[in-house]
């Protein structure tokens, strides 16, 4: 599909949406519109407080599971080169190289 054609779909998809009978002033009032940033529902701060700390033990126990991930995977790969070792392979691990921020 083109971008005329995807253009086209979506103001059919629009137009099928409000009610052809109404007058146009109407419609206009139903067209769709961009949802306006900084228009945050209003909570109370007891509840925003949960939300954060309830978002942050879940962060913290993902963390903790994504650190017990890596250390499995870093004691496979240590298997893995003491194996080739014994084999007569040498490896040569290359240190990361540090980001600069």
């Amino acid at each position: 599909m083109n971008p005329d054609e995807s253009a086209n779909s979506d103001a059919n998809l629009e137009a099928s949406i409000m009610d052809s009978s109404a007058p146009a002033e109407e419609n206009e009032k139903m067209a769709f519109k961009p949802v306006q940033k900084n228009k945050q529902p209003q909570i109370s701060r007891e509840e925003e407080i949960g939300i954060h700390k309830g978002a942050l033990n879940t962060l913290l126990a993902e963390r903790n599971e994504l650190i017990k991930m890596v250390a499995n995977v870093e004691v496979i790969m240590q298997a893995h080169i003491s194996r080739l070792k014994e084999l007569g392979v040498e490896i040569k691990v290359q240190q990361p190289k540090e980001e600069v921020q």
